[in-house]
């Protein structure tokens, strides 16, 4: 139970969601006791700046994404589907110099979303069902991926 985890860098209170604040959760603070955690902002390890324009995937999922059949774009209409299969990949790749097997990251996001992303539409937020970019990228490299959500829910032991 000492593998090291990966873990959305806004769970930890690091200033790196889209509107430049974070989503500092408890729970996931309290894993540092217990388990090494390695935070990452796939947007930013993508080339993103914080803060950034709110980005939804159009027309389908994160696996849609990384299979070249939908795109992710800002509310200004900026294609930044690059920039998010950049940020996966980066995750992906320290994921595997670190030996790391399990992922906990922040549900409801374009990059993250575990079970739900959000489409974010004239300051209105839309959930829907589907996964994020990296969170599709993890799970086809065989990672096992968690939100946070289900961490609170679950009182999963990890």
């Amino acid at each position: 139970m000492n593998e090291p985890l990966i873990v959305s860098a806004c769970l930890l209170g690091i200033n790196c969601v889209y509107d430049g604040t974070s989503n500092k959760n408890k729970k996931i603070l309290e894993l540092m006791e217990k388990r090494l955690l390695i935070p990452v902002c796939p947007e930013q390890l993508g080339g993103l700046p914080t803060p950034r324009e709110p980005q939804n995937i159009i027309q389908g999922s994160g696996e849609d994404v990384l299979n070249n059949k939908a795109k992710v774009i800002t509310g200004k209409g900026v294609n930044v589907t690059e920039n998010f299969i950049k940020g996966a990949e980066e995750v992906l790749q320290i994921a595997k110099l670190n030996k790391v097997k399990i992922a906990i990251l922040k549900e409801n996001s374009p990059s993250c979303g575990v079970r739900f992303i959000y489409n974010i539409k004239e300051n209105q937020k839309h959930k829907r069902q589907g996964r994020g970019v990296t969170t599709a990228m993890l799970i086809e490299n065989g990672l096992q991926v968690i939100s946070e959500e289900e961490i609170k829910k679950k009182k999963l032991a990890i």
